[in-house]
């Protein structure tokens, strides 16, 4: 079972107006703290994925339609993206015997997606749904919730975009000079973080 590289992939909102996402946000009060979140009724949004490796980042993929337009993510949208986009840039840097690591979103664990995801890693699949189940909820195991996504939405608003092809320009040139020694320190900090855990399926994957 053991490999040298693992990828860990995920996705996240870029929203133009710079609002950020406070879903996660908790008020503990004895009395109604009378605090209101702001959400934007029609925000105007990009749809962004990444997968992170051994120092490297594949990506940034904007998920469009045919048309262009931008739009979020489904099952049917994510099965095209590992098809189309991952697959071939794996291709491309001849990587062998890669794990595959995912969340348990809705679009990531169909069954429809399991099989494709297992026919292209067998085994080395890490998911909720086997082979190697990952923790639920498990966003401060995952770099690209900890680390990548808060890193590129400091830095892409800082000049102001006024249109989602600036803010997509943004951000491709921030992942651009991410640079390999930064994500060296990131993978250190994962592998220190998942030492927690051990006493899960995975003691003998590299990451």
């Amino acid at each position: 079972m053991a490999t040298d590289l693992t990828a860990v992939n995920d996705e996240a909102h870029f929203w133009l107006n710079g609002y950020v996402n406070k879903q996660n946000c908790r008020i503990w009060s004895e009395a109604n703290p009378q605090v209101y979140v702001e959400t934007p009724l029609h925000p105007e949004k990009l749809t962004v994925w990444c997968a992170l490796w051994a120092g490297e980042i594949i990506g940034p993929y904007f998920f469009k339609n045919d048309e262009g337009h931008n739009v979020t993510i489904n099952g049917d949208r994510y099965r095209a993206m590992i098809t189309n986009f991952f697959i071939p840039e794996l291709n491309n840097l001849h990587v062998q015997e890669l794990w595959f690591q995912q969340d348990g979103a809705t679009c990531h664990t169909g069954r429809a997606t399991i099989d494709l995801l297992k026919g292209t890693f067998g085994d080395r699949l890490i998911s909720r749904f086997k082979p190697v189940t990952w923790p639920p909820r498990s966003c401060d195991l995952t770099p690209l919730d900890y680390f990548l996504w808060g890193y590129v939405k400091s830095m892409v608003y800082a000049d102001k975009p006024q249109t989602l092809d600036h803010l997509e320009d943004n951000i491709r040139r921030v992942i651009a000079d991410i640079q390999p020694q930064m994500l060296e320190k990131v993978i250190e900090n994962w592998t220190s973080r998942l030492d927690y855990i051990r006493g899960s399926p995975m003691p003998e994957i590299i990451f």
